[in-house]
């Protein structure tokens, strides 16, 4: 078995046992997306894009793993060939014109092939061409908004659980009240925007971050590989409560996506006179 596929089937474990925030706790979370302890590397891919930021995260650790080779050995060559032992008498030599090109012609070599990569992966995770779906997200000090523009307008607010709310099992300054629920295997188009200050929407294991800026509406995407709960949290410094905003997205079936929405959209007409709040996060 593969080191990403046993990880994955740890996080598998691990997400029965610790998310039971959700009604769809035992049938939806296949995956965790959050950080845990002695980890090393990057959080599991959990969507086409991050799979891309993987591929070029690996390209770019052997290439500066060869270049560090490559140096180191050349180090330890002039210390052994040049030293005043081996060269009593040193060498006049001042020029060296195809020395000159090769080491200024290799850099530039190096950097189109890390820039080639590179750019694939920016346009490919700017926008997604026919998004199924579109969440506003605004940053506020210190939560974060949710809307459902093509939903009736379904919004509510997300906010952090506080210690001595948790529950057995709830991840500490990871969970909130509010998970925003999204369908697995869509494409789903994110506007981020800021109330107050600059925040930074991030969800390392489906590859997003984008900030949120007073005044301007930032796009982004992303295309949940698996059903289960993805965690963030704010990722730029917003005041004293920036490290106290966390981001938890719930990936569920399409259909249960549909039944979610009919009874947010329930509550939303049961409530008219709050419509910005909503009766729960996932359905039964």
């Amino acid at each position: 078995m593969s080191v990403s596929k046993m990880c994955a089937a740890a996080a598998a474990l691990f997400a029965g046992i610790m998310v039971n925030g959700s009604a769809f706790a035992e049938e939806a979370a296949q995956a965790i997306g959050a950080p845990h302890a002695k980890q090393l590397g990057l959080q599991a891919a959990a969507s086409p894009v991050m799979e891309r930021l993987h591929d070029f995260h690996n390209i770019l650790l052997w290439t500066i793993v060869s270049i560090a080779v490559f140096v180191t050995l050349l180090l330890l060559y002039v210390m052994v060939r040049f030293n005043k032992r081996a060269n009593p008498v040193p060498s006049s030599t001042t020029h060296h014109t195809w020395l000159e090109v090769a080491w200024t012609g290799i850099p530039v070599l190096i950097l189109l092939f890390i820039a080639v990569p590179s750019f694939r992966v920016l346009y490919y995770m700017d926008k997604a061409p026919n998004p199924e779906l579109t969440v506003k997200i605004t940053g506020h000090q210190w939560y974060w908004s949710f809307e459902y523009p093509d939903h009736e307008g379904l919004a509510f607010d997300a906010r952090m659980i506080p210690d001595e709310e948790l529950q057995p099992g709830q991840l500490r300054l990871l969970e909130v009240d509010q998970r925003l629920v999204v369908p697995v295997g869509a494409d789903v188009r994110v506007l981020v925007t800021g109330a107050d200050v600059i925040h930074s929407f991030a969800i390392p294991s489906l590859g997003v971050k984008k900030d949120a800026m007073p005044g301007r509406l930032n796009e982004t995407w992303f295309n949940v590989s698996h059903e289960g709960v993805y965690y963030g949290q704010c990722s730029e410094i917003c005041g004293t409560g920036h490290g106290y905003m966390p981001i938890a997205i719930e990936a569920v079936s399409k259909e249960r996506f549909q039944e979610w929405l009919g009874q947010q959209k329930q509550a939303l007409n049961n409530n008219a006179s709050a419509p910005r709040q909503v009766a729960q996060t996932t359905a039964p």
